[in-house]
């Protein structure tokens, strides 16, 4: 693939790009984890959550001006799902000092899958996280997405299988506490002195 990955925060006109990559990202990205009912069902209850883009909260990435993958942090409590999920939805406002911030909506395009474009999307996500004050992190992982989320240092804490209309969705709640910039920076020092 030619051309670095660049970042941005997305805006409203981005939505029909990130609705499309979702569903090639859903279909193709977790056809080796679930059957072809689970993933039929997974579109119920993932998808694109306008509310992140309203936030200023959803993170784009694109290599040569084309979305390769979408992801976003939020300081509210739903935890996961798209607009038209409903019931999972809580737009309060959670508390940095107590609360963990929420990473949510990663979706990589099939076509440029493992070659860091999650990683880029997570570690941009945990940066603003931190910036704004939160001290760690939950999400709902996927099937297809817990190596990833389990190589960036974050722990399982519970089983969140989902039924939706009688099939069972196998989600894992996963947790990270954010190291503080401070650390970060210790840390990064540390390892170059290490080469």
């Amino acid at each position: 693939m030619s051309g670095s990955i660049e970042t941005r925060w997305a805006v409203a006109t981005d939505l029909p790009a990130i609705g499309q990559l979702t569903v090639l990202a859903i279909d193709a990205l977790q056809a080796a984890f679930l059957t072809p009912a689970q993933i039929a069902a997974s579109h119920a209850i993932m998808g694109v959550d306008t509310q992140l883009i309203d936030d200023g909260t959803y993170l784009l990435a694109e290599r040569d001006g084309v979305l390769v993958g979408c992801g976003g942090w939020s300081r509210r409590a739903t935890l996961y799902g798209g607009d038209h999920s409903g019931s999972l939805r809580d737009a309060t406002l959670l508390d940095p000092a107590t609360d963990p911030a929420k990473i949510r909506a990663m979706y990589t395009h099939p076509a440029h899958a493992r070659q860091g474009v999650g990683r880029i999307i997570l570690a941009g996500c945990e940066d603003a996280a931190r910036d704004a004050g939160f001290a760690a992190l939950e999400l709902m992982a996927t099937a297809g997405g817990r190596s990833l989320y389990a190589a960036c240092g974050y722990q399982a804490i519970a089983d969140a299988d989902t039924d939706v209309g009688g099939v069972i969705i196998p989600l894992t709640k996963m947790r990270k506490a954010l190291a503080t910039a401070q650390q970060a920076t210790l840390h990064s020092s540390d390892s170059h002195g290490l080469q």
